[in-house]
């Protein structure tokens, strides 16, 4: 009985000291903050506190996958920012009276642009749903109206 006690008193100390090291290392404290505001959709400061915490530790794992995941993200908003200045300029043509020859090609630049940053995308297993389904929507649109312009 009494082994029983030490091993469980031994488990404890370890799970005690391993979250008080966690709680205090200023590394993993960072860490927290970046994952809060990943959370919070905040990539940008997601990325910018994941990548101090990895600067003051490189092992620390948590940091370098927030750091990872921050940047995938970033890739996703400013591909859905662009998707919504591009089909803004689009509208803006579309609505002109006559549409040009140089409007059409300029359409399918736009598109092509696109297309070929869209395939650049890859998200990982916690990448945001919204984030992915709102890409797909953009993507979608623009082969849409490549096919349009083309056909």
């Amino acid at each position: 009985m009494n082994i029983k006690v030490t091993i469980v008193l031994l488990s404890l100390s370890t799970i005690l000291f391993m979250g008080l090291y966690f709680f205090f290392n200023p590394s993993y404290q960072k860490s927290l903050q970046a994952k809060y505001y990943y959370e919070m959709s905040e990539y940008d400061e997601a990325y910018s506190h994941a990548k101090e915490a990895f600067g003051l530790d490189s092992y620390n794992r948590m940091a370098a996958t927030i750091m990872a995941q921050s940047l995938i993200s970033l890739k996703y908003v400013k591909y859905i920012n662009e998707a919504k200045k591009y089909m803004k300029q689009i509208d803006e043509i579309v609505n002109k009276e006559k549409i040009e020859d140089s409007d059409k090609a300029k359409i399918r630049l736009i598109c092509e642009i696109m297309k070929s940053s869209y395939i650049k995308l890859a998200p990982s297993v916690v990448t945001d749903k919204e984030l992915v389904e709102s890409a797909a929507y953009y993507h979608t649109g623009f082969e849409q109206l490549l096919e349009k312009i083309n056909g």
